[in-house]
């Protein structure tokens, strides 16, 4: 991770929580995680800090993944040593991450022109103007674009952090980090920034018990209406408190979670996929095979050569 002056000390604590820490709730560590900078000293956003004791710009010439400095101050230029060493990563085939106002570093480097991307909504405006060659997209959590991925800033960091574990090492290790974390194992990236929570009408409308109750039902063949009549209200109302509490829709939220589950039933070893499909309510193989494809971009046979017994 590169760490620039009045970088925010926020997103460098959430990477090195999901990336730097020992792991022994999952049995090894996952990561050779570094903090480098261009300066020996570099102090941090509005002078909370400052860093030194890291490593110095060179170390980021190795990394296989680059998590590029995030700054609050958008309009202020990126040093050019910086940039450099963006665009010389990405050029040979190194990974990007970009998290919150990271993105302006991105795109300053010139690696974003024609690609997806997001940033914190307050940005929005501000960066369209500065690079109307990205393309922009303000209301999720995070974009996946393959080798540049970008979070929307503060939690949203934790977000697309799991998700770069999830697709490393599958959605078990994934889930045992969050469990660390004691943060959510899955909300999906196209999930929105901004997610309304208005002050209950009555005493608890909380969905964790309607959410607790579908996870351990997950291979019945449970449908919205089964959501509401567990809730106890309509199907329209369960959907408002949805987007109003998760910012996703009951049936979405479902299959997310189904998908999760196959994913770690073939992590386990189940080599029957349309038992898969089965035990977490996806139906069949053909099923899971569109969805899996769909929100992972790779089949359930290239999951488990990727991330099944043995491997690693």
């Amino acid at each position: 991770m590169i760490v620039d002056e009045n970088s925010n000390p926020f997103e460098l604590g959430c990477a090195t929580e999901v990336f730097g820490l020992r792991r022994p709730e999952v049995g090894r560590d996952l990561y050779d995680f570094a903090l480098c900078s261009p300066e020996p000293r570099t102090l941090m956003r509005d002078g909370f800090f400052t860093l030194t004791g890291v490593a110095g710009l060179e170390a980021a010439e190795e990394a296989d993944t680059v998590i590029v400095p995030n700054r609050p101050d958008v309009e202020v230029p990126r040093r050019a040593e910086v940039l450099d060493a963006v665009r010389r990563a990405h050029a040979r085939g190194a990974r990007l991450v970009g998290f919150c106002s990271g993105a302006f570093t991105l795109a300053e480097a010139g690696v974003l022109d024609g690609r997806r991307a997001t940033a914190h909504w307050q940005w929005a405006d501000t960066f369209r103007a500065r690079f109307p060659a990205v393309r922009l997209e303000e209301d999720v959590l995070f974009v996946d674009d393959g080798d540049i991925l970008t979070a929307a800033g503060s939690a949203a960091a934790l977000d697309l952090g799991l998700h770069v574990v999830r697709r490393d090492f599958g959605a078990e290790i994934a889930n045992a980090v969050s469990r660390r974390l004691v943060f959510a194992a899955h909300r999906d990236g196209g999930q929105r920034q901004f997610v309304e929570r208005p002050m209950p009408e009555v005493p608890d409308e909380s969905l964790a018990p309607v959410l607790a109750w579908a996870q351990e039902r997950l291979g019945s063949p449970l449908t919205v209406a089964d959501l509401a009549a567990r809730a106890s209200v309509s199907p329209a109302t369960l959907h408002r408190r949805f987007q109003a509490q998760l910012g996703t829709t009951p049936l979405a939220w479902l299959t997310a979670e189904r998908l999760s589950l196959a994913c770690r039933l073939i992590e386990r070893g189940e080599p029957r996929f349309e038992v898969v499909a089965r035990h977490s309510g996806l139906g069949t193989a053909a099923n899971l095979r569109t969805l899996m494809r769909r929100a992972t971009g790779i089949t359930p046979s290239a999951y488990r050569r990727r991330f099944g017994p043995g491997v690693g």
